[in-house]
C-alpha cells in the first residue's frame, strides 16, 4: 500500500485544490424577453440580439 513519505502541507493540498470549484455561468439580462440567458446562446423564449430566431412551437397545438 502507497504511504507518503512526507506530510502534505496545507499550502501544497491547497494548491492542487484550488482548481476544484464551482463555475458560475455568465448570465446576461435579454430586455426583449425580460429573462435572463448565457451570453451568446439563443433565450428559452427563442430571441438573440432581440430578434426572434427560433419558433417555439405549441405543445396544446396539436391538441
Amino acid at each position: 500500500m502507497a504511504v507518503p513519505a512526507r506530510r502534505t502541507s496545507k499550502t501544497k493540498k491547497r494548491m492542487r485544490r484550488g482548481h476544484i470549484k464551482l463555475n458560475v455561468p455568465n448570465l446576461q439580462f435579454d430586455a426583449a424577453t425580460g429573462e435572463y440567458r448565457i451570453s451568446h446562446h439563443v433565450s428559452p423564449k427563442g430571441y438573440y440580439k432581440g430578434a426572434q430566431v427560433v419558433k417555439k412551437s405549441d405543445d396544446n397545438a396539436n391538441a
